[in-house]
């Protein structure tokens, strides 16, 4: 819900910091390696009981996700595989923040809650894995009750006030999955109505070329054959 507006609203006004960044030989990637390096803190710190420190480390991991891409855009260096780089690292980046909560909550009474911020990160997984294939499909898979940025803000909110940090985490649950039902309903909807722009379309495009070559080599092959039929001198 907000990674769309807020991201780009933030990319835009951060973009004088990304070109300050950008003239000290700062990339892109190594502001996502190093909200990497920061989760890994983070989750250090969350199963160590050090709650309030991880927060700190979550909000410093947080950061650099938000420059990358001012980053990229300001030294023009914005590619499909530092997309793909960012996409990856916020997953990791998400295994690292709810696997820190899981340890975290195995070492308090009643430890099988620690399945709990499994589960979220389950639940985040899918709704990951249906924006890349719709998009891979040619369809759009955005939006939702429960994206990235909620989830981050919900995740602080229960480290900040560790008593509600159980609470937290089943209303993460619940709008995630809410949010995975959005996304295959979007996309659901989409495929049953057209046929997609993109590169399914393409690959349709394709192979209709390949049938139509096949046809026209074979019409050709058969023309051939016919003519050096009528050529070929009878048999005495």
């Amino acid at each position: 819900m907000f990674d769309g507006q807020f991201r780009a609203n933030a990319e835009q006004k951060l973009r004088p910091v990304g070109q300050q960044l950008q003239r000290t030989g700062i990339s892109a990637n190594h502001l996502t390696l190093l909200g990497i390096v920061m989760a890994m803190g983070a989750a250090v710190a969350i199963g160590a009981g050090a709650l309030r420190a991880g927060l700190v480390l979550l909000i410093l991991a947080a950061l650099p996700d938000l420059l990358d891409g001012a980053v990229a855009k300001a030294s023009g260096t914005a590619s499909p595989r530092g997309a793909f780089f960012d996409s990856v690292s916020d997953r990791v980046t998400d295994a690292l923040l709810l696997g820190g909560v899981a340890w975290y909550l195995a070492t308090t009474p009643g430890g099988r809650i620690a399945v709990l911020p499994m589960a979220v990160l389950a639940a985040s997984m899918l709704i990951s894995y249906e924006r890349a294939k719709a998009e891979a499909l040619g369809y759009d898979a955005k939006g939702g009750l429960m994206e990235r940025a909620e989830r981050l803000i919900a995740l602080g909110i229960g480290l900040l006030f560790h008593q509600v940090l159980i609470a937290v985490l089943w209303v993460m649950l619940v709008l995630t999955l809410v949010t995975a039902a959005q996304r295959f309903a979007k996309v659901w909807s989409q495929a049953s109505d057209t046929v997609p722009a993109g590169p399914l379309r393409q690959r349709h495009a394709e192979r209709a070329r390949n049938r139509a070559k096949d046809r026209r080599v074979a019409r050709s092959t058969t023309r051939e054959w016919r003519r050096r039929s009528r050529l070929r001198p009878p048999r005495p």
